[in-house]
């Protein structure tokens, strides 16, 4: 049982284990209400939207975590802000800011000759060299994700099932979408430093959907997208430890093949109970 422990007992490992795991937790908090609102092309516009940002920063010398912040923060605002057009569909809004934030990326990313580098980490994260610092802002993190979904879950529930008795039973559904934009920004500000934007759908849309397959109510979802984001850290650290693959890319592509094996599994499950009925409709069925 060497090969299973032995990784972990580096200190640069251990730490991208327990950033691992806190992001997994932050992930389930916010992924689970992505995948139930069908909020997966915003999670994907939020997560490029973060380019000029880090971009900036990186530029000028200041801390890449606060552009990648102040740079989503704008792209939420910019979404709530196109979201009250009447002419524009919630889409179009979203693909115009999408291009807009990406392509100012690029334009300070090409001015900048030492770019490269920093850029490689954008896009695919570098979860080992993960710093106690880091660990700290991840727990933070987790701190308020939790706060706001407790205090939100009802609203955050009756929006995502039932807007109009949102509204009628005074829970602001406007203000509690906003809420829930700012804690999926939150998750993906925190996952980029870890996994990068490119692979924190890994995290955001695996593991929940992978729980939705068995749960079917809200926490155990959470507890289960939690689980199985936790079960992607450890087998994707141990990958790259092995393999000698990237570990965030380990991380995120275990998560989405974890999803797929639950769906298969899942699957199997209904066609096993569906023979079962049909057995028993069988052998109940009055005789002519």
């Amino acid at each position: 049982m060497e090969w299973l422990f032995v990784p972990f007992g580096v200190s640069f490992v251990e730490r991208a284990l327990w950033a691992g795991l806190l992001v997994s937790m932050i992930c389930a908090l916010a992924g689970t209400w992505v995948v139930l609102r069908g909020m997966a092309f915003l999670t994907d516009a939020m997560s490029h939207g973060m380019l000029p940002g880090v971009a900036v920063a990186s530029v000028l010398g200041g801390d890449l975590l606060l552009g990648a912040a102040l740079s989503a923060g704008a792209m939420a605002a910019g979404v709530s802000a196109l979201d009250r057009s009447r002419r524009l569909s919630r889409d179009t809004g979203i693909g115009l800011l999408f291009v807009g934030m990406l392509a100012t990326g690029v334009i300070v990313v090409s001015h900048s000759k030492s770019f490269a580098v920093d850029l490689t980490g954008f896009l695919f994260g570098d979860v080992l060299a993960v710093t106690d610092g880091d660990l700290v802002r991840l727990v933070v993190a987790l701190v308020i994700a939790v706060v706001i979904s407790v205090a939100a879950y009802r609203p955050f529930l009756a929006l995502t099932f039932d807007p109009r008795k949102a509204h009628t039973l005074g829970m602001r559904p406007r203000a509690a979408g906003l809420l829930m934009t700012g804690l999926v920004t939150l998750a993906m500000v925190m996952c980029f430093q870890v996994v990068g934007t490119l692979l924190v759908f890994g995290l955001l849309i695996a593991p929940p959907a992978a729980a939705l397959l068995w749960a079917n109510r809200v926490p155990l979802v959470m507890a289960g997208a939690a689980a199985v984001g936790a079960a992607a850290t450890v087998l994707g650290l141990l990958a790259s430890w092995h393999w000698g693959i990237a570990a965030g890319a380990g991380i995120a592509a275990t998560s989405v093949a974890l999803f797929f094996l639950s769906a298969l599994v899942s699957a199997l499950r209904d066609r096993w109970r569906a023979a079962i009925t049909g057995e028993v409709e069988k052998e109940v069925e009055p005789v002519a």
